[in-house]
């Protein structure tokens, strides 16, 4: 079924509004998933809406949080999210780091007591769309990636991104995971019926498994490399660096020593770091997005290792699914559907997908 992306935010911003969330932060939540839905990552949009339904079902998530800035300088800010959903404190931190940028020409800006964000490249994204670099990065309280050498999870699947503005091309955008895939890789596989790669997830013995329901299950993800031949120890450190700057830096909490630490603690903690970086700050205005548009007019100039497949730099294939989606709508499986009419059924929201 193909659902017009202001047809599918309308019904996310129904049920978020069901579940008590304020107009205002229902828009700015349903517009990160939108984010995420119109690119082709499904993973990160409407169908993160069964995993909210699960959270709130638990008591984990605060629909009318206050969030406030604990702490303050001229290029820095720390945030508490009182709890809420990751999409409000989120945006509202990089707002806050692109309006310090701004002044200063750098700015960082910490969460803590917060909870999933949805796609950290939407937050990126925001400050190269007001001519900055932005960096976003955020921890995780599920627990998926295995250590090179190990055989239980220690890390979240720990994402980084970063966008740069050109001038002639589009944002340079790069969103991922420390881990091979990310989590929702493996729901939206469960959901369509079909297997996953070899290498992507581990079953609980630590051996191979291509079944996502199993994946599902045991929640061991290979790091970014899969083995340590191919630079798993590389995906390892990636996931141990956002983790030092989302938890020890902004004072959330270590999944891995979580339980141990906070015991009986409903509430998960996630922490969160945004940078925002002025090229103007180091080069001439304009200096900086020519030679990005030169690097990428390079890059897509590459040979070809194989005359039917271009080359791309990242942001193409998002870019081509916005395109797609934009006039064809997006996508939502049936069993997914079928999901969201039960959330909407159980939360009384008016159901706007037919």
């Amino acid at each position: 079924m193909r659902v017009a992306a202001s047809q599918l935010s309308r019904q996310v911003e129904e049920i978020l509004r069901a579940w008590g969330m304020s107009a205002e932060h229902a828009r700015i939540t349903a517009a990160r998933l939108h984010h995420a839905d119109i690119r082709g990552i499904d993973s990160h949009g409407v169908a993160l809406l069964t995993l909210y339904s699960q959270l709130r079902a638990e008591g984990r998530i605060n629909f009318q949080p206050a969030v406030r800035v604990l702490r303050d300088s001229p290029v820095t800010a720390l945030i508490d999210a009182d709890h809420a959903l990751g999409q409000v404190p989120s945006t509202q931190a990089m707002q806050l780091a692109i309006d310090k940028c701004g002044q200063s020409g750098l700015a960082a800006v910490a969460v803590r007591n917060s909870n999933h964000f949805g796609a950290a490249g939407a937050y990126a994204l925001m400050a190269a769309e007001a001519g900055l670099v932005g960096l976003a990065f955020t921890s995780v309280w599920n627990l998926s990636i295995v250590p090179t050498f190990g055989a239980d999870p220690m890390f979240g699947t720990n994402p980084i991104a970063f966008a740069a503005p050109g001038k002639r091309h589009r944002v340079f955008h790069l969103d991922m995971a420390t881990s091979t895939v990310a989590i929702g890789k493996l729901r939206l596989a469960e959901l369509h019926g079909r297997p996953i790669e070899p290498g992507w997830a581990l079953d609980a013995a630590g051996q191979v498994t291509t079944d996502p329901g199993i994946a599902l299950e045991s929640r061991r993800l290979t790091p970014l490399g899969g083995t340590r031949q191919l630079g798993s120890h590389k995906g390892y450190g990636l996931a141990a660096m956002v983790e030092i700057l989302c938890t020890m830096l902004a004072g959330a909490w270590y999944a891995a020593t979580r339980e141990a630490r906070h015991p009986d603690e409903q509430h998960v903690n996630i922490g969160h770091f945004f940078l925002a970086i002025d090229p103007k700050s180091f080069r001439a205005a304009g200096e900086f997005e020519q030679d990005l548009d030169d690097m990428i007019d390079a890059l897509h100039g590459c040979r070809r290792a194989d005359p039917g497949q271009p080359v791309l730099v990242a942001g193409d294939p998002e870019a081509q699914a916005m395109e797609e989606r934009g006039s064809l709508g997006i996508p939502v499986p049936e069993a997914l559907l079928a999901q969201l009419r039960s959330i909407a059924a159980e939360c009384r929201a008016a159901w706007q997908l037919g």
